[in-house]
């Protein structure tokens, strides 16, 4: 008989879930919108010290979708993206009938590269197509390079919309992910450091913004007694019922944040007398990562694979990092911007177990794995 599965990251009931759950069931409010949505995103704005403005929806998709509108960002119109990232940072600019344009990773922080992000930005310029926006990913809770990322983009007057889908509680110089772009994104999917089993929420820096960003998310309608649109709308505003679990689980926010740097630490004792693996780590005192996902890199994808699959033995999920979009199959035809490094982190990076609710049996069959493996390579 296996011994219980060890998880990638899985949600953690807070125990306060029930309490506004059933204040949602009990005042029969239980479609879209309503009042735990508005506390929800009061509780938000409360956390990033009042400086935004927060609207919460049905995933972060649908943020990131809404944040292209708002920067507006039509058919025919190019966005650049983050090549290294999971789909759901890419989708929407096809969603608009735009064109991703792709951008290669560097290797401190695993995430957009400056220079080749500028290479990017001139060379669609000299063909005519100055980008509409720029989606920027923290990769795996790990920030991008704030400072020379947003130069670029100021000194091109291109709107960032910053993908904090992963990094909700991580800071680069002490401010909160999520509160740098014109827009940010944060997903409360299951598999996040708090979840409200689904959704998402747009970030603003103003309260125009957050009103225009709900009238598209329930079905543009217009002011008027009968039901009437001017501009196409959708279907993206939280439930009350999901709302009620995001308020619950944002009790055991900063507790959940700091068992995941916790967790990191675990793995940095493990990993510091290996030289086979790099453990990714913040890149200087300026990053101070969740460490949503804790992430190695092996010598070579033969290595990357052999550990994947001695922890899968043992029922431990681990998985390779996620494939960069001009690599899949539905983005491979789209133009890309880089010298192979998102290629070679995904060869070779591996995610490892990394929840909140993690025990210490857990790290100690995780522990046995990484250490007898390592010991067979000497």
């Amino acid at each position: 008989m296996k011994d219980k599965r060890i998880h990638l990251s899985l949600s953690q009931e807070s125990g306060y879930e029930q309490e506004y759950i059933q204040r949602a069931l009990k005042s029969n409010w239980i479609t879209s919108g309503g009042p735990n949505v508005d506390d929800f995103e009061n509780k938000l704005q409360d956390w990033f010290k009042n400086e935004n403005f927060v609207t919460a929806l049905n995933s972060g998709t649908s943020a990131i979708h809404l944040a292209l509108i708002l920067s507006g960002v039509r058919a025919g119109d190019e966005v650049i993206c983050q090549s290294m990232t999971f789909s759901a940072s890419a989708n929407p600019i096809l969603y608009q009938n735009a064109t991703p344009i792709f951008v290669d990773s560097e290797l401190d922080t695993w995430n957009i590269c400056p220079k080749n992000l500028e290479i990017a930005i001139k060379d669609r310029i000299k063909n005519g197509k100055k980008p509409k926006a720029i989606v920027a990913v923290h990769l795996y809770g790990m920030p991008y390079k704030v400072d020379e990322i947003h130069a670029i983009a100021d000194e091109y007057e291109i709107p960032i919309i910053e993908d904090s889908a992963e990094a909700l509680g991580s800071t680069y110089k002490g401010k909160k992910c999520g509160s740098f772009g014109s827009f940010g994104v944060l997903s409360f999917n299951g598999n996040k450091i708090i979840t409200s089993s689904s959704g998402g929420a747009l970030v603003v820096n103003s309260k125009e913004k957050k009103e225009k960003a709900i009238f598209y998310a329930t079905q543009s309608k217009d002011k008027a007694v009968h039901y009437q649109h001017s501009e196409v709308g959708y279907n993206y505003r939280m439930s009350n019922i999901c709302a009620g679990i995001g308020l619950g689980q944002m009790k055991i926010l900063e507790h959940n944040i700091n068992i995941r740097r916790d967790n990191h630490l675990f793995y940095k004792e493990i990993f510091k007398e290996i030289k086979n693996a790099e453990l990714f780590d913040n890149p200087n005192a300026d990053f101070a990562s969740n460490y949503w996902l804790n992430t190695v890199l092996l010598k070579t994808k033969q290595e990357r694979e052999s550990l994947r699959h001695a922890f899968d033995e043992v029922n431990i999920e681990s998985r390779p990092l996620w494939k960069p979009m001009h690599l899949q199959p539905v983005f491979q035809n789209y133009p890309y911007y880089g010298n192979g490094t998102a290629e070679k982190l995904f060869e070779n990076g591996l995610c490892l177990p990394s929840g909140s609710n993690l025990r210490n049996q857990d790290k100690s069959r995780i522990k046995e794995v990484v250490i007898d493996f390592f010991n067979k390579l000497l």
